[in-house]
């Protein structure tokens, strides 16, 4: 499976955008029966494309890693096999209130690489992300469903992303989402937990087709 993440996903692409992709491939079992075992991800053979193991990727995912995730839910899908379309069916097996816990960590960093502790200038494109990941985050706890395409938002981000938003201004935001992102686990239709047995059903077909 072949799709594009980033901005062009997440509908905030401009003129400069790059094309950024992401995938999962199968390594051939006989593989895993060496001391040496395959890459657990490969870069390349396209600029700006990266692709996990079918393993690892489902390891992420059941962690509700939320780049791994919006993966399985780009709206830009450039290739897939049939294993592919089994992947995608799973989806919702992977999603959990984890996702409350994993996406207010992830948009911390996004933070924390925005406001540099020397003092230098803020990383504003950073900023963008972390308000696009805590909407994204706060819909999938409220819905169960993961929203990647922000283009809804598009205007406002992009604003934050040129700079063009008081500081005071995105720190409102941020904490607005903050806050509904933990009100909505109050009453979200995720699981306590992810549906492992199916993942690991999934990933055991696979290896036994790949003999």
């Amino acid at each position: 499976m072949s799709v594009v993440t980033g901005s062009r996903a997440y509908g905030l692409d401009t003129a400069g955008s790059d094309v950024d992709r992401r995938g999962v491939f199968v390594a051939p079992t006989e593989l895993f029966w060496r001391l040496d075992k395959p890459p657990t991800h490969l870069d390349g053979p396209l600029p700006e494309q990266f692709s996990w193991e079918v393993e690892r990727f489902c390891g992420l995912a059941l962690e509700a890693n939320p780049t791994v995730l919006e993966c399985l839910w780009s709206p830009l899908v450039e290739k897939t096999t049939p294993q592919g379309e089994e992947l995608r069916a799973l989806r919702p097996a992977f999603l959990s209130r984890k996702a409350h816990r994993t996406f207010l960590r992830y948009a911390e960093r996004q933070f924390q690489r925005a406001t540099p502790a020397d003092g230098g200038p803020v990383k504003w494109k950073h900023v963008m992300h972390l308000l696009r990941l805590l909407i994204s985050g706060r819909h999938l706890v409220e819905t169960g469903d993961l929203l990647v395409d922000a283009t809804p938002y598009r205007e406002g981000l992009l604003a934050v992303r040129r700079g063009e938003r008081t500081w005071e201004d995105v720190a409102a935001w941020r904490d607005e989402l903050l806050a509904g992102l933990d009100a909505a686990l109050a009453a979200t239709p995720l699981p306590e937990a992810p549906d492992r047995a199916a993942v690991e059903e999934f990933l055991i077909s696979v290896r036994r087709r790949a003999l």
